[in-house]
């Protein structure tokens, strides 16, 4: 009898979680199974080892960015504004599956980085159609640096906090387009 999607799920979801949380050496399938809340034989029947947990999760960061780019594309406000827009920390899934997978990449994996790659390369030229390649990078920096720092922010967060570095930076890219 076929197991439910949602045990599939829900071990996914795990991996991603402690990916998040502890890291790519203690996101064990031991690990895996007891925070999905089921045995490591059910994990297994999904999964038969790590890589493949790895695989689905890098496939869930594919989909998820590629509607990203897809929304950048139709974006009614540009794509170079829709990247800076939504480069902060939101705890959306695509937020989550980009931590859990820069995880990966910091083991360096690499099937992990070819395929950040090119999700970056898919940005990057989603934004160069809106801006020009020449400014392409630099609306490209400006929304990874937002995203680092909200990251990395561990004290108050000032008045505004990132909706006004994302203002500030909104601005600097029209006056950039001129």
């Amino acid at each position: 009898m076929p197991r439910k999607p949602v045990a599939r799920e829900a071990v996914l979801d795990a991996f991603e979680a402690l990916l998040i949380e502890v890291g790519e050496r203690a996101a064990t399938l031991d690990a895996v199974a007891a925070k999905a809340g089921v045995s490591k034989g059910g994990l297994l029947y999904h999964f038969p080892n790590k890589e493949a947990l790895i695989q689905v999760l890098l496939d869930r960061l594919d989909g998820l960015a590629g509607a990203d780019a897809d929304a950048m594309a139709a974006a009614g406000e540009g794509a170079a504004a829709y990247f800076i827009r939504t480069s902060v920390w939101a705890d959306t899934p695509l937020d989550r599956a980009i931590v859990a997978a820069t995880r990966l990449a910091e083991v360096a994996h690499e099937e992990t980085r070819r395929r950040f790659a090119a999700i970056q390369q898919r940005w990057l030229d989603e934004i160069a159609a809106d801006v020009g390649p020449a400014l392409a990078k630099a609306v490209l920096y400006m929304g990874d640096g937002l995203y680092f720092n909200a990251m990395l922010s561990v004290g108050p967060v000032p008045p505004g906090g990132a909706a006004a570095d994302v203002d500030e930076l909104l601005a600097a890219l029209e006056r950039l387009r001129r």
